[in-house]
């Protein structure tokens, strides 16, 4: 599929600069969004600073748009009136813009913390019950729907990628399994958008790490296969000191969400 115009929410963040540099010159114009500062826009760029929950702003972040990489909301645990503006309410104001203006795909950066309170011992793939592990999680759940509602009912295809733990480099024990790199996670992005078609795809994201919790055999058609691995950092992380915090929340694919006690 060629991209001429991308939009990419959640621009300014550790994700979506990420994605900025990595994805530049990738469509003819990259329209670039947040309700953060985003600095000059560079050749080949957009910047539109917009809050997702005015449903108006949204409409006109969206029109002229064929594909957005939808990053944006809130990352981490929030309150549910928190969540409710960014995540929920910005999703739809997105998905809803999206059908009126004709997009054709949508990667939606959705979240391991959907399927965050399995046991670290179990390996998932896209069949396996959601079980959130926090009202972050569940926000992410209700955005894999309402996107597939919008391809079931307007043929809007979706990506849901449930990220793993994209930072620099992992820091800790379970981001042995979980880390996804950020060359990794733009190379997926681009198989998404190049792909002829994908229909309504749910993926994991994690780079090629000796431990897998998770599996996406049924994406080869995608081509994707991740590069980087966690093992150089193996030895220095397995080398501190593990807290009894950090014993316990091993125990969840989600860690510290799920071992938490609190919500909010």
């Amino acid at each position: 599929m060629k991209t001429k115009r991308l939009l990419i929410t959640g621009a300014a963040g550790g994700l979506g600069r990420a994605v900025r540099e990595g994805l530049a010159g990738y469509a003819e114009t990259l329209r670039l969004s947040d309700i953060a500062e985003l600095g000059l826009a560079a050749p080949g760029e957009e910047i539109v600073r917009c809050d997702l929950a005015d449903r108006e702003a949204a409409d006109a972040l969206v029109a002229g748009c064929d594909a957005i990489l939808h990053l944006g909301g809130i990352s981490v645990e929030a309150t549910f009136d928190s969540l409710l503006q960014a995540n929920i309410l910005g999703t739809y104001n997105l998905y809803d813009a999206a059908r009126r203006h004709g997009v054709r795909r949508i990667l939606f950066a959705s979240s391991n913390h959907a399927t965050g309170f399995h046991r670290s011992d179990e390996q998932l793939d896209e069949t396996s019950p959601r079980r959130p592990d926090s009202l972050y999680g569940v926000s992410k759940c209700f955005g894999e729907d309402l996107a597939r509602l919008y391809f079931d009912k307007f043929g809007i295809e979706t990506v849901p990628v449930r990220i793993g733990s994209c930072f620099a480099e992992p820091t800790d024990r379970r981001m042995l399994a979980t880390w996804l790199s950020p060359r990794d996670f733009v190379s997926l992005c681009r198989a998404v958008f190049d792909a002829a078609e994908t229909g309504y795809l749910m993926l994991y994201a994690a780079s090629a790490n000796r431990d897998q919790w998770w599996s996406n055999a049924h994406a080869a058609q995608l081509g994707w296969k991740p590069v980087d691995s966690s093992e150089p950092y193996r030895a220095a992380i397995e080398a501190s000191v593990m807290t009894e915090e950090e014993a316990h929340a091993l125990h969840f694919q989600g860690g510290y969400h799920a071992a938490s006690r609190s919500v909010g």
